[in-house]
C-alpha cells in the first residue's frame, strides 16, 4: 500500500476541523507545489476566517483533531493572528492565520478546489499566491512567484495583480512591489 505525503495527511485531518469553522485555504510553499512547483517545505500555512472568532474553543477543536498548539503565551495569538499547531500524526508544523477583512477577504473569495483523494481543499488562487509571495518578499518569495507565474501566467489576470499590488505599495508606503512583478513578468 503507498504510503501518502505528510502533508496531504495533515491537510485531510485538518479539512474536517477548519469546515466546521469558517471559509479557510492552503497559502504558502504547499499552494506553491499544489500548482506544479518542484519545492521543498515542512510546514503547512492556513488562512482562516475564524467564525466565531472563538481561538480558545478553536484550539480546543484543533487538539481534538490531533494537533498541538505551539505557544502558551496566551498574547501571542493576539498580537500576531497566527496560531502555531503541530500535527500530532506526521509532526509537521502548521501555521493558521486568522484572517481579517480586506486582502485575505479577497483571497479566500477566490480559493480554489484542489482534489486530493475524496477531499477537496481549498488553495488560495495562482495569481493570489503571486501577489501574496512578492508580498512577503524574501529571495525564496520572489522565486515561488517568479516560478507560479511561469507555469500559470496565461490563466492570471495581470491587471487584476497589478491594481492588488499598486494598492499594497498605497497602503504600506511602499513603492518595491509593482516593480517586483514587472520583473518576474518579463523574465
Amino acid at each position: 500500500m503507498p504510503v501518502e505525503p505528510a502533508a496531504i495527511e495533515l491537510l485531510k485531518d485538518l479539512s474536517r476541523v477548519l469546515a466546521a469553522w469558517g471559509r479557510w485555504c492552503v497559502f504558502g510553499a504547499q499552494a506553491v507545489i499544489a500548482y506544479g512547483v518542484p519545492r521543498l517545505s515542512a510546514d503547512v500555512d492556513i488562512a482562516l476566517w475564524l467564525d466565531p472568532e472563538e481561538p480558545d474553543r478553536f484550539a480546543s477543536d484543533m487538539t481534538a483533531a490531533g494537533f498541538t498548539l505551539r505557544v502558551s503565551d496566551p498574547d501571542f495569538i493576539g498580537r500576531t493572528r497566527v496560531m502555531p499547531f503541530v500535527h500530532d500524526a506526521t509532526a509537521m508544523p502548521v501555521d493558521v492565520v486568522l484572517a481579517a477583512s480586506g486582502l485575505e477577504d479577497e483571497f479566500l473569495d477566490r480559493a480554489r478546489l484542489l482534489n486530493f483523494g475524496a477531499t477537496r481543499i481549498p488553495f488560495i488562487e495562482p495569481g493570489d499566491l503571486v501577489i501574496a509571495k512578492i508580498l512577503a518578499g524574501r529571495s525564496k518569495d520572489i522565486e515561488d512567484a517568479r516560478n507560479v507565474w511561469r507555469i500559470h501566467a496565461r490563466e492570471l489576470d495581470e491587471e487584476r495583480i497589478l491594481d492588488t499590488l499598486h494598492r499594497l505599495e498605497e497602503a504600506l508606503s511602499q513603492n518595491d512591489l509593482v516593480p517586483t512583478f514587472e520583473s518576474i513578468r518579463k523574465s
